[in-house]
């Protein structure tokens, strides 16, 4: 990209100045033995969790069969972000976390915010995934949840702390069994919703009896989106685990655009398959939609395999928020936002010290759900309700003033662009906004909203308290240079 690729782009936007990223240092010490397969089931893991397989049922219960419009909607913003993340990454390929390209477009006090409500998120994630993976078991072992969920910790740090191909190994075959599934179910499903059924009849009716197709309003179709919005967070962790690949941009560009045909399939195709074959005042908040459609279906099976199939994916996603938050940590320690000891590696080339960081925090988790789960846990997970979408949102700004940046400096386009800009990229604001929006006016997430605004202000208020120090401490630095090569020589992007 000439001097803007090699520069990172500091180029002045009227009276605001994009600020320059040195993350190489921090890129070419973590190891690169993920392949394509890993990182391509990294993604479809991190998008497929317990929030599809049973936080549905509540989504459909709030909107009906318009829930579907709300998965939409939903997935349509979710596609700009990538999009956008698609052509940062082929611009800046070198930048190891995709909540660095805040810091590259906004400075470092996006970055500082980004990363470190970015790590929140997934540190919660952690705990709430080891519960739900105890409770599950403790229907099959006799042993008290907390020892399970335990158990769950002291297994995914240890695959954690192995490498980074343990990790995506574990991740791959998790992810297939979710994939694997979803493809079953919908085959299963369209089969049964198009006629292949007792009645001998196609059953798309249960889409507009009982109440119409959008029983409690369109608004309800928004505020359910909220819902929708959460659950498919989480396939941004591709650019995360491309770092850690042998062609990390390439890996990016080309997961990010097939994602539109996952989020059809496993997302807007299941749900309504399901609305379909069930009714929707029948699907219980809390009860997997998926297990009663095939119950409907007449599947004895159904209970015991769904049960497993979700453990599956509660596994898979405590141990993606293991490895994203030792990640997360790892470049925020790299570049100052956090001790700099966090930066150091195994011989595996595994930021051990961040994997045990993470795990010390679950286990505090862990122990606030048991001890205390509708008072300060129920405050964490309130805490963390919308911080997805502050980071988005973030990174959606960021790539407006990159692209901007490189317009005005004359500088060619990556191959791969944010479509129609910059209106789908303000689109793609707008739709975040709107969402924010209607967590205000929703009974049932607003304590999320007023949390994860307080969980920003914190975070900001940590940035400003610690925003006079070097944005590359001489120790991390020195831990992260690459053999042979001096800091002089270290490409400044």
């Amino acid at each position: 990209m000439n001097r803007l690729g090699s520069n990172f782009i500091a180029a002045r936007a009227g009276a605001m100045t994009l600020h320059p990223v040195s993350v190489n240092i921090v890129q070419t010490q973590l190891s690169r033995s993920l392949q394509p397969r890993h990182v391509m089931m990294i993604t479809v893991g991190g998008m497929i969790g317990a929030g599809l397989f049973v936080g549905s049922s509540a989504a459909i219960a709030a909107a009906g069969p318009a829930i579907v419009l709300s998965y939409l909607l939903a997935g349509l913003i979710l596609l700009l972000v990538m999009r956008m993340l698609g052509e940062m990454a082929v611009a800046l390929p070198d930048v190891p976390s995709f909540t660095e390209y805040a810091r590259a477009g906004l400075g470092r006090w996006g970055g500082f915010v980004a990363g470190w409500l970015y790590w929140y998120f997934w540190i919660i994630v952690v705990p709430v995934e080891a519960i739900a993976g105890a409770n599950i078991l403790h229907g099959w072992l006799p042993l008290p949840a907390w020892e399970i969920g335990l158990a769950l910790m002291a297994i995914m740090t240890a695959v954690n702390l192995l490498s980074a191909r343990s990790y995506a190994e574990f991740e791959f075959w998790f992810a297939s069994i979710k994939v694997t599934a979803i493809l079953v179910f919908v085959a299963l499903a369209a089969s049964y919703a198009f006629g292949w059924n007792p009645h001998h009849a196609p059953t798309f009716f249960n889409l507009v009896q009982h109440g119409g197709l959008a029983p409690k309003g369109l608004v309800a179709v928004l505020a359910g989106s909220v819902t929708v919005f959460f659950s498919m967070t989480g396939a941004e962790v591709t650019t995360i685990a491309a770092a850690e690949s042998r062609e990390p941009a390439r890996a990016i560009a080309k997961l990010t655009g097939s994602i539109i045909l996952r989020i059809l399939t496993f997302y807007v195709g299941s749900i309504f398959l399901i609305l379909c074959i069930v009714p929707w005042n029948q699907v219980r908040v809390g009860e997997s939609p998926f297990t009663l459609a095939l119950f409907e279906m007449h599947y004895s099976w159904a209970g015991t395999a769904m049960s497993a199939i979700i453990l599956t994916a509660v596994l898979s996603c405590l141990n993606t928020a293991f490895y994203v938050c030792a990640r997360v940590l790892f470049v925020l320690a790299a570049r100052g936002d956090a001790p700099a000891s966090l930066v150091r590696l195994s011989n595996r080339r595994v930021p051990t010290r961040s994997v045990l960081a993470a795990a010390a925090a679950g286990v505090l988790g862990v122990v606030a759900a048991i001890w205390a789960p509708s008072t300060v846990f129920a405050f964490l997970v309130n805490a963390s309700g919308a911080l997805g979408l502050f980071v988005y949102m973030m990174i959606a700004i960021a790539q407006i003033r990159l692209r901007r940046a490189r317009e005005r400096e004359g500088a060619p386009q990556p191959a791969i662009q944010m479509w129609l800009f910059p209106w789908a990229s303000y689109a793609a604001v707008g739709g975040m906004l709107a969402v924010l929006v209607a967590m205000a006016f929703s009974a049932e997430h607003i304590r999320d909203l007023y949390g994860s605004l307080l969980t920003l202000a914190v975070v900001l208020l940590a940035h400003l308290f610690t925003r006079g120090r070097s944005t590359a401490p001489a120790d991390a630095c020195e831990s992260s240079r690459v053999p042979g090569r001096s800091a002089s020589n270290l490409p400044s992007l």
